[in-house]
This record gives structure tokens, sequence and C-alpha cells, in this order.
């Protein structure tokens, strides 16, 4: 099994973990073949639960890739670089494996962060995203199955 194809499969463990009712989602950040940080879209802590209080996404009827403030969840994204920054460990330079393309608010993120290379499994539509990826120099690639 290749590098890619454990970091993936973690990643996609993590999102089946996730409380999310409308698109679970898992992200994993290695920097020189070492696991810093991993985490799914989940509520913040203290907080409720989409899956105890309803989706605020899907009770008013917001489409995929509008409007991300409009969510209870912190992201996977943003939960991998929490958990990375809050055990100490470096990002600059790590390789992110998610499930799903970031949208743009975890691509500013990301960016920032000074994560180099994404790597994703299911497209997200997010233009936006995309865009600044691309000015930014981020490698965004979409892992095909059995790689």
């Amino acid at each position: 099994m290749t590098d890619q194809k454990i970091y993936m499969s973690l990643a996609e463990i993590l999102a089946r973990e996730s409380n999310c009712l409308r698109r679970k989602v898992g992200a994993v950040i290695v920097l020189h073949r070492k696991v810093v940080g991993a985490g799914n879209n989940f509520s913040p802590n203290k907080c409720h639960q989409c899956k105890d209080i309803g989706c605020i996404r899907i009770q008013q009827r917001i489409k995929s890739g509008e409007q991300q403030q409009l969510c209870r969840a912190v992201h996977a994204e943003q939960n991998a670089l929490i958990n990375a920054l809050n055990e100490g460990e470096t990002v600059r330079g790590a390789t992110i494996y998610v499930t799903h393309q970031p949208c743009v608010i975890c691509a500013k993120l990301l960016i920032n962060a000074g994560i180099t290379t994404i790597i994703y499994k299911e497209k997200y539509p997010d233009e936006l995203a995309i865009i600044l990826l691309k000015e930014s120099g981020v490698k965004l690639i979409h892992y095909e199955e059995g790689e």
C-alpha cells in the first residue's frame, strides 16, 4: 500500500466519525512522512452538535459551495490545523490529505499556514478556492482510487 493510500484511508476513517448530517469530511496533515495533524468536521467543543439539533444548511436550503460561514461545524481542515498547532507541530511545507476539496475559507487558512500540497478525493463546487490555491502556488491534486 502506498503512502498516499494510507494517508487518504486515515482521512476516510476520520470522515466516518464526523457528526455532520450533510457531508462527512476527514483531513490528515503529513510532514516528512509523519502525521502532524488530523481532524474531521465537527461542531466546536461544548456546542450543540448538528446530529442533535439539525443542520442550518439543510434547514435554509443552502447550496454546496455557497455561504460556508453558515455552518455550525469547524471544517476538517481547520480541525487538523488546530490539532497540529495545539500539539506544537509545524505544518509549513506539509501535505494535507482531505476527503473533499477544500472550500475557500479552508483554502485561505491552508495557504497562510504554509501547506504546500492538497490531495483530495471528492470535488467541491468552489471555484474561488481553486483560483486562490493556483495563485498561491499550492498544489491541488485530485486523488484517484488505486494510486
